[in-house]
């Protein structure tokens, strides 16, 4: 009997310290729709639930770092700190002047000198880990892990993975970020294969998850494959340790071989913020600026040097002009009638894309012999246009300061920044450093070739794109995409990140029977004013006019619309959409309402309430798809047009589009 009591006793007090050491928080958003529900045991786990929906449950959360060390592994809590946040973020060079940042936080202190930060928004929540130890660490990997209840659907951007050494992993971290969306139930996802974010799932009643993540600094980026059950697992490139000088034109650095960890960095420092977007319906995604508002502050004090803009650009077109009495290419008589036909419409920058500087040498100080850019920035500076330069990822790294210095003295206005090809730390830092210095001089910079967003274009400004889509200079070489289906995508999912370097404005359009892929002289998927008012869907400061300047002076009128709409705005409403069907948004700069709209390749009449716009004319023009679009997608028609009752009806034909300016 006396043993038995003792067994009895101390199996009590173990439950007892059990129950001791779970502990239960709870944070709400601040208009109490959204619960994260965070418990702290042998692990740290949390559920987040939308009204009654349960978007995760039980969703691990750690860091594992060399030293056998596993953050949020029987954690010990020493204190919490709650706060409520609402402010407004004076935006620069977005789609908006002013962002609300409004939202409710727990931190949570552990033993062992680390913390996490919770964040409940109303249309979302994350999550941060922050250290505080004395010396640096060494990451082996986080666990970021989002466990689902159903076989939800969900919409995938695997990785295309360049061809590279190592296992099929390994592989797959040496990537250009351009994919489309594999739709898939989470049961069914290749488990092989890892994706990027932004990632969507399709919850029930109509409501969406987009994961995202924020903050992305001296740390690799967060890849994700296929978990147990209905779960996404995170992966995270290692750290290079072999690189040669490789890839596209000898312009990249090819990793041959890797560490076991992911990064070795500051022991004091905050990690990047793990986020879901939430939306109850597909039109809120569009509206969201959870990544934006996540990111760190402007690091650049005086902004008035940066100008975002358009940018006529030579590499989609190939150079096709007509009517001249040179040849046409990579020389200064081409550039200067590039350069006349800016001026001409009020263009600000004109591009030298890749071929300026001698091929595979990797040194920008090298120009070949046709190219005089002292002569053709002196042209540009009397026509009121700024020259811009690509450059290649390692001829620039290789270089930086000095490259930056002598462009910058010339007039150089930018660098549009090439063939990353990767987000592990070595790169990410590329980015922030890059960033930087160009700022130093004064330039700014479009980043292609590269991972998505992570709020960079708010803590540098002058980070005016990114690329991480498959844009429209796929359609030289593809002929099976239907481009038009990904682009009703691209403002639910990718959007969500930020800025991207979509690369549209082409004259020759084209139906889904007739288009091809032709390299020297490319066309669109969709109608003339899909062209037209994916200038107004998508969001892009630095943004290309990708055709000639001869095909844009035979299309006057168009020409003229593109070259002044705005590429940033005080104001954006999103006012309706269904993922993969349509999208229709409106942006406002000064008194100016532009609307734009694009529909899949269904033909499509919707009225669209405008009240949420507290219009204060209702008189504008309207550019539409002509009568005959359908067959031939050049066809559109500008016309005079009333708004009634805050109404206004928009009429798209097979992947067509329209643009309303009130």
């Amino acid at each position: 009997m006396k043993l038995k009591s003792l067994l009895v006793s101390i199996l009590a007090l173990l439950s007892f310290n059990i129950a001791q050491a779970q502990k239960t928080y709870k944070l709400k958003s601040p208009d109490k729709t959204i619960t994260m529900t965070i418990e702290v045991g042998d692990d740290i786990t949390y559920t987040v639930t939308h009204g009654n929906t349960l978007i995760t449950k039980d969703s691990q959360i750690s860091m594992e770092l060399n030293d056998g060390n596993i953050l949020g592994r029987k954690a010990i809590v020493k204190k919490t700190k709650s706060k409520k946040v609402n402010e407004i973020i004076e935006a620069h060079f977005y789609k908006k002047t002013q962002v609300e940042n409004k939202y409710n936080e727990l931190t949570i202190n552990f033993k062992g000198n680390y913390k996490l930060t919770f964040r409940a928004f109303d249309d979302g929540v994350a999550y941060r880990f922050s250290t505080s130890f004395k010396n640096p660490i060494v990451v082996k990997k986080e666990n970021v892990t989002y466990k689902f209840d159903n076989d939800y659907t969900a919409y995938v951007p695997y990785v295309n993975a360049r061809k590279g050494d190592g296992d099929f992993t390994t592989q797959q971290f040496f990537t250009s970020f351009e994919s489309q969306y594999t739709v898939s139930s989470l049961s069914e996802m290749d488990i092989e294969r890892i994706a990027f974010t932004p990632l969507l799932i399709n919850m029930d009643n109509g409501k969406k998850v987009v994961i995202v993540e924020s903050d992305l600094e001296d740390y690799p980026g967060t890849f994700f494959r296929k978990g147990e059950g209905n779960s996404l697992i995170s992966v995270q490139s290692t750290f290079p340790k072999v690189e040669e000088q490789g890839g596209h034109n000898m312009l990249q650095l090819v990793v041959k071989e890797r560490e076991e960890y992911i990064a070795k960095t500051k022991g004091t420092r905050d990690f990047p913020w793990r986020a879901m977007v939430i939306s109850e319906n597909d039109t809120e995604l569009m509206n969201s600026d959870m990544v934006y508002k996540l990111a760190s502050p402007s690091r650049i004090d005086d902004l008035t040097w940066i100008t975002p803009g358009k940018v006529a650009w030579d590499w989609w077109n190939n150079w096709n002009i007509k009517g001249v009495d040179f040849e046409a290419g990579i020389n200064n008589d081409t550039y200067k009638y590039y350069i006349d036909f800016a001026s001409k419409y009020g263009i600000e920058y004109v591009i030298l894309d890749e071929g300026w500087a001698v091929n595979k040498q990797a040194d920008l100080f090298q120009v070949v012999p046709e190219i005089n850019l002292e002569e053709l920035v002196d042209y540009a500076n009397k026509k009121n246009v700024g020259l811009v330069l690509w450059v290649g990822y390692y001829a620039v790294d290789r270089d930086m300061e000095d490259v930056c210095k002598h462009y910058s003295k010339m007039g150089i206005k930018g660098f549009k920044v090439d063939f990353m090809d990767r987000d592990d730390q070595k790169v990410v830092d590329f980015y922030y450093r890059m960033a930087a210095m160009a700022a130093k001089y004064h330039l700014f910079v479009d980043f292609h070739g590269a991972y998505k967003p992570t709020g960079l274009n708010r803590t540098y400004p002058n980070v005016l794109n990114f690329e991480g889509v498959y844009g429209l200079e796929q359609s030289k070489w593809d002929d099976a995409t239907e481009q038009v289906t990904y682009e009703t995508m691209i403002p639910f999912i990718r959007m969500v990140a930020g800025y991207l370097d979509y690369t549209q404005g082409a004259m020759d359009n084209a139906n889904k029977y007739n288009f091809r892929a032709i390299y020297s002289n490319p066309m669109s998927q969709g109608t003339r004013c899909r062209q037209l008012a994916e200038y107004v869907i998508f969001e892009s400061p630095f943004n290309m006019m990708c055709d000639s300047p001869t095909k844009y002076m035979d299309n006057a009128e168009c020409t003229q619309y593109i070259a002044e709409v705005p590429t940033v705005w005080d104001e954006t409403v999103a006012l309706d959409g269904r993922l993969g069907e349509y999208a229709v948004i409106a942006r406002r700069s000064g008194e100016k309402w532009y609307i734009g709209a694009i529909t899949n390749w269904d033909e499509r009449t919707i009225e669209i309430d405008l009240s949420k716009l507290n219009l204060k004319v209702n008189q504008g023009i309207m550019f539409r798809d002509g009568v005959n679009a359908n067959r031939y997608a050049e066809d559109y028609v500008k016309e005079n047009i009333s708004v009634k009752d805050n109404k206004i009806t928009l009429q798209m034909k097979k992947g067509g589009g329209a643009v309303v300016i009130l």
